[in-house]
């Protein structure tokens, strides 16, 4: 299909003529219950949950499932004005070496907009039909102490929230006010379902709104801990930002105009603790794995897939690379990839059921490195005040306790460190999305080639902070990335019998 065919604004009359090769919602739309409310409308959601869903539409009994979105944050109204117009359909384009397909997705049936309504938010969330509450709210969305791994009270948005608690601002006032008023009304609490890229999400979820409900109500807390449901799940699928480009390419090569495609690659993975108290869709029809544990599988996926993205990001930009593929095709950020998964990773994963880890690591570099999925390096490298704890240092600690390299870690938080001075080697600017982003830049400019300020922030380091080992590496690293240049660090780490060299 090319530039010659007419043009197809995407909304619910257009369903019964998508152009040829375009694949769309069979099933009736208006007959599907709304009864899953997801927070966090992004690119991620709308290509994996949110296309599991509209998978399981297709099967005969599954029209109790469907999806309300919500936005909370400012930035959404794009997101509202996008999905309203059309009806919450949407393209989803997977790119891989056997070329293009599309699909319009329709397990989205309606979008609620915080900031333009909060009531209706929480109205929807308190329904006695809404039964699963999920959430892709990125890995600093959880208010927590890096540091010690407690719950951030002190934060701005949780302290307007329990002053607030009827016209909250993030997610836990949400949650927390429309469970309460649930448990008001004698409804059961729904379940929680954290989406987003942490070890436990489910239990870091329940823990940290256990906490802020416990700051709140008491008694509200005391209730969720004996009847609210947090499951874990483990998410996976490769999705670059939406651009202009890619808006482009669906109207160009598919004939659809889409204000907010969606670009994916093949691959799609969820594996989900199997905890639902109210009800869930029965997501295993589709592919989806449902277990009792899901720990050994995301504790793989973080350190391999997570640490890997950190490990090429931010060396990446400073050699002035846009995307993934473009770093994975750098000899030298490959084998740095390759072995810090091999070297200081591989060796704390526990054996996972059905998976050969050395084919999953193959896999990872095939995927990091189709030039198809175009994944943003500026993208993966944001909040990394919240990713590189979440997905580095782990690995750290637990090395540093059984006397293992750390030596490709230490490389990858020094390479953050350097990023975060703001400018690339070829002077270019580098943009820094992060809740710390002033504080981050402010300590960075200060410690220049001395990782010292940085390393400092114990709300991010904790006991890291003291540890001579990793202090050092990370020094000796940083040092080296400021004196010599990115290329003569990065290959001084690869090139060193052991992470104590000089």
């Amino acid at each position: 299909m090319g530039n010659d065919n007419p043009t197809i604004a995407l909304n619910q009359a257009a369903l019964g003529h998508l152009p040829d090769g375009v694949a769309g919602p069979a099933y009736a739309r208006q007959d599907v219950a709304r009864s899953i409310v997801h927070i966090g409308v992004g690119g991620f959601f709308r290509s994996h949950q949110a296309v599991y869903l509209d998978q399981l539409l297709h099967l005969p009994g599954q029209t109790p499932w469907g999806y309300c979105g919500v936005g909370l944050l400012p930035h959404d109204a794009a997101m509202r004005d996008a999905m309203r117009a059309q009806d919450c359909l949407y393209t989803v384009v997977e790119r891989g070496a056997q070329g293009e397909s599309a699909r319009v997705i329709g397990s989205v049936l309606e979008f609620l907009y915080a900031p333009d309504d909060a009531e209706a938010v929480l109205e929807k969330m308190a329904d006695a039909g809404t039964r699963i509450v999920s959430l892709t709210i990125t890995e600093g969305g959880y208010y927590i102490n890096q540091g010690t791994g407690e719950f951030d009270a002190a934060h701005a948005d949780i302290v307007h929230d329990l002053a607030h608690p009827r016209t909250p601002r993030c997610s836990f006032g949400y949650l927390a006010e429309a469970l309460q008023r649930r448990r008001e009304r004698g409804l059961a609490p729904f379940t929680v379902m954290s989406c987003d890229n942490l070890q436990n999400n489910g239990d870091v979820m329940r823990k940290m709104l256990l906490a802020f409900t416990q700051l709140r109500d008491p008694g509200l807390s005391a209730w969720l801990e004996q009847h609210c449901a947090f499951p874990n799940s483990m998410v996976d699928r490769i999705t670059p930002a939406t651009t202009d480009e890619h808006r482009a390419l669906v109207r160009q090569r598919f004939g659809l105009a889409d204000a907010w495609p969606v670009m994916t690659e093949p691959f799609l993975q969820w594996v989900v603790e199997d905890h639902f108290p109210g009800g869930r869709p029965a997501w295993e029809l589709v592919g989806a794995q449902m277990t009792d544990d899901v720990l050994p599988y995301e504790k793989m996926k973080l350190r391999l897939l997570n640490a890997g993205h950190q490990s090429l990001c931010y060396i990446g930009m400073l050699f002035g690379y846009e995307f993934a593929h473009q770093a994975m095709d750098d000899a030298d950020i490959r084998q740095l990839f390759s072995d810090m998964m091999d070297k200081e990773v591989t060796a704390l994963l526990p054996l996972v059921a059905g998976i050969d880890l050395a084919d999953y690591k193959r896999t990872l570099i095939e995927r990091f490195a189709n030039p198809a999925i175009r994944d943003q390096l500026a993208r993966i490298g944001t909040e990394g005040s919240a990713r590189i704890p979440k997905f580095v240092l782990p690995s750290v600690r637990e090395q540093l306790e059984r006397g293992g390299p750390i030596k490709l870690l230490s490389f990858t938080v020094a390479c953050w460190f350097r990023y975060l001075n703001g400018s690339s080697e070829q002077g270019v600017a580098m943009p820094l999305n992060d809740p710390y982003a002033a504080r981050l830049r402010e300590l960075a400019l200060l410690g220049g080639a001395d990782a010292g300020p940085l390393l400092s922030m114990r709300e991010l380091f904790g006991e890291l902070s003291e540890q001579p080992r990793f202090v050092a590496q990370v020094g000796d690293a940083l040092a080296r990335l400021y004196r010599d240049g990115a290329r003569a660090a990065l290959r001084h780490a690869l090139a060193a019998p052991s992470e104590l060299a000089g």
